[in-house]
């Protein structure tokens, strides 16, 4: 939908310099790659590193299977192959320019990543060891309503528990980042190749990405949810 990813700006990626060209391509390949090896997620349409109006500096579209469309439903271990699709473009930058010069677009699939998980193990009843409560939903009121039900949350559900919450986020979150860090350190030579090819056209179609795939014989990784490890000592942040 163009109002939602924003209009591709006039001039492409003449706006940019080539570094940051380089930078986007790699951020955008690592997102596909992990979308086309990652079980049960929707498959990649197009990627684009032409710069949008909604500040995006690419763009990598995906085609949702119809069934999700129409109900709208997805299941656990789709959004754990999104928590992963979506650290796919921070983990390139990793892999490639280090930790430190990873830029604010990855900081934004960061927050991204973090919501998602706080909805499936507070909104949808989707850790086993926090169990099927509800501890928060959208839409309660302002912020005023909000602060009140945060407090009385804490007199209800308990420090414990909601610890246990907060450990079972950072479980999701760490796991789907070693998880993408996989992925393409075990395809580093189609994350350079892909790069490099958007670095030359801007955009690659669904079918020359495929191609690739084959070429370089890229595999989905095994269909299993998330491991219950933490990970802490794989991770750069916290």
């Amino acid at each position: 939908d163009r109002l939602i990813v924003g209009l591709e700006k006039k001039g492409g990626t003449s706006l940019l310099s080539p570094k940051q060209v380089e930078v986007v391509a790699y951020h955008e390949a690592g997102h596909a790659i992990c979308g086309a090896l990652i079980p049960d997620y929707d498959q990649v349409q197009k990627i684009s590193i032409i710069p949008r109006s909604n500040g995006a500096g690419g763009l990598t579209f995906f085609s949702p299977q119809e069934s999700r469309l129409e109900s709208g439903m997805y299941s656990k271990q789709y959004l754990e192959s999104q928590l992963v699709v979506a650290l796919g473009g921070r983990l390139a930058e990793e892999l490639i320019y280090g930790e430190d010069l990873v830029t604010t677009g990855a900081s934004n699939d960061l927050d991204q990543v973090a919501n998602i998980a706080k909805r499936m193990v507070k909104e949808w009843g989707m850790s086993d060891k926090v169990g099927r409560i509800v501890l928060s939903s959208p839409g309660l009121g302002g912020p005023f309503l909000g602060r009140e039900l945060g407090l009385r949350q804490r007199s209800i559900f308990g420090q414990k528990l909601l610890r246990l919450v907060d450990s079972e986020v950072e479980r999701l979150v760490n796991n789907a980042y070693v998880k993408a860090k996989t992925i393409l350190t075990d395809n580093l030579e189609l994350l350079h190749h892909l790069a490099s090819t958007l670095v030359e056209n801007e955009v690659v179609t669904a079918d020359e990405f495929q191609m690739m795939v084959l070429m370089f014989n890229a595999k989905v990784v095994d269909y299993k949810l998330l491991g219950e490890e933490r990970n802490r000592e794989k991770l750069p942040f916290q």
